[in-house]
């Protein structure tokens, strides 16, 4: 198992961590001023397009995607160290480079499953960044870390299908950007558990889709929302299905077995952030006649941060390289552990981060409550911790 980067990887890194030194971490403050000019939490701010502009120069686009032709053509294990540097602005280096979730998963199985017209239609315009995309597949009324329970109807009714239900957490679906939700439903209702649900490409424009409300996350209201819709009766063609009918599980484990690698790397990157506000702001603080570096608590925090950031950025590459030599399937179980890892990482370094800044670590004068924000709900979004956890127990237990 060689976890050493190839020379293209080497490559890659040196240029996107100077496209952040020179672009994304400047571009910091003139994105929260434009977003504060515009009054709009789901305003498209000009410096995005400029850092896509300046990243799409630079070679940097659509890393995540494994086809020479269409992305970079990385493995996993390529793409994952690019992945923990965008982390280290979450609002801005993904989505400048194309990379950001819930388009990056949505572009990978259209590129899997899609047909040439879907392709053409959806997957075009989204590798290109002309469009965003939403994903919705939690729904409100049931608890959706059983897929199984998930009651959104699809009946089949002369040359389309009829969708009817209420979706909630469809991150980015607030955005004027966002065209098109890959939507999650039930097709056959008599069929197994696990054959039930199909996905299904739904226009955000179709008569009878509608945003009920965007609730917050922690306060926070994101760029694009996290919004609850309601499918009254929504009609699409027969051939916005997205694979074989049936097959809705089946799609949802290819997509997020490798989104899970993206999540944790970028939430690496979000704790290495942390840690290095850390060290400097210990340096800069004096309390007790000291700086608070020399405190043997600060100490002991940098050190277990350290410390935890490796272990977990070494089991999430060891997934990656599994994935790509073994397969998701085999894969599984590491799957599991670093969605449990890497957003538990995250939320404790951030967590000592706030507490040595004191009340200046929770304001949005630093990013540490904000990423403090993401690690918490990571622990809940693409499965509960709980879920995983049962997961790798259930595989300890067999073996």
């Amino acid at each position: 198992m060689d976890f050493a980067y190839s020379d293209r990887v080497e490559e890659l890194r040196g240029q996107l961590l100077g496209f952040m030194e020179s672009d994304v971490f400047p571009a910091e403050s003139v994105y929260a001023d434009q977003m504060t000019e515009s009054g709009d939490p789901h305003f498209h701010p000009p410096i995005i397009d400029e850092l896509k502009k300046s990243a799409r120069s630079r070679g940097l686009w659509n890393l995540f995607l494994p086809d020479a032709e269409l992305g970079a053509g990385l493995s996993v294990h390529e793409y994952a160290p690019l992945a923990e540097i965008t982390g280290w602005s979450p609002a801005l280096a993904p989505e400048a480079l194309n990379c950001s979730a819930p388009d990056t998963g949505n572009m990978e199985i259209l590129h899997m499953f899609g047909t040439p017209d879907q392709k053409e239609q959806w997957l075009m315009p989204l590798l290109d960044g002309e469009i965003r995309s939403c994903f919705s597949m939690t729904e409100p009324a049931v608890a959706s870390s059983d897929a199984t329970n998930i009651e959104t109807s699809m009946r089949r009714e002369g040359d389309s299908y009829v969708i009817s239900g209420r979706k909630w957490f469809s991150s980015g679906a607030a955005s004027d950007r966002c065209k098109v939700s890959i939507v999650m439903g039930v097709t056959n209702p008599d069929a197994d558990p696990f054959r039930r649900q199909s996905m299904i490409i739904v226009p955000m424009d179709s008569p009878g889709l509608n945003i009920v409300r965007e609730p917050t996350v922690f306060g926070y209201q994101d760029r694009g929302g996290h919004p609850e819709i309601a499918f009254d009766e929504v009609e699409v063609p027969l051939a916005n299905l997205l694979g074989e009918d049936g097959g809705g599980f089946a799609i949802a484990q290819a997509r997020l077995g490798p989104g899970r690698i993206h999540h944790c790397m970028r939430s690496i990157g979000a704790a290495e952030r942390c840690l290095d506000l850390m060290v400097k702001r210990s340096k800069e603080r004096v309390a007790f006649g000291k700086p608070l570096s020399e405190q043997g608590v600060v100490q002991e925090w940098i050190a277990n941060a350290r410390i935890r950031i490796e272990q977990t950025r070494l089991l999430v590459l060891k997934t990656a390289w599994m994935i790509d030599n073994v397969g998701p399937k085999a894969a599984r179980t590491e799957i599991a552990a670093i969605k449990v890892a890497a957003p538990e990482l995250l939320t404790y370094v951030a967590d000592r981060a706030m507490q040595l800044f004191g009340a200046a670590g929770f304001t949005e004068d630093f990013p540490i409550a904000s990423l403090y924000s993401m690690g918490r709900w990571l622990q809940i979004a693409d499965g509960p911790d709980e879920v995983h956890r049962r997961s790798v127990a259930r595989a300890e237990l067999a073996d």
